[in-house]
């Protein structure tokens, strides 16, 4: 397992835009058989500040992920709705084992978000 955690920073007037792209990116990335699970939260004090949460299943899934055409649609629709460049870092697994990662197909939400 690979856990990477993107950090974003979106301009205050794209958070909208952004959230919106994001959740079409996230909702096809589930369905990629390398990524476990793929989660996408918001900064409770800053709202334009998000963290993308995702867990592969191999070390070579991201490049993989990163060929995908969701993938490139999204990269290019947010690049200008960042306020800096997006940062990773990259972390192993340690709790819970590699199947408590595992993100359920009736878990994948109707892209609504909750405050």
């Amino acid at each position: 397992m690979l856990i990477v955690h993107v950090f974003v920073h979106v301009k205050p007037d794209m958070i909208e835009s952004f959230k919106a792209a994001t959740i079409e990116n996230a909702k096809n990335s589930v369905k990629e058989p390398g990524i476990a699970r793929f989660d996408f939260v918001q900064q409770k004090d800053d709202s334009s500040r998000f963290v993308l949460v995702e867990v592969y299943r191999t070390n070579d899934d991201p490049a993989r992920h990163k060929e995908t055409a969701h993938y490139q649609k999204w990269r290019d629709t947010v690049a200008d709705m960042m306020a800096e460049p997006r940062t990773s870092v990259k972390y192993s697994n340690i709790f819970p084992d590699e199947s408590g990662w595992e993100n359920p197909s009736t878990s994948l939400g109707t892209g609504k978000e909750k405050s």
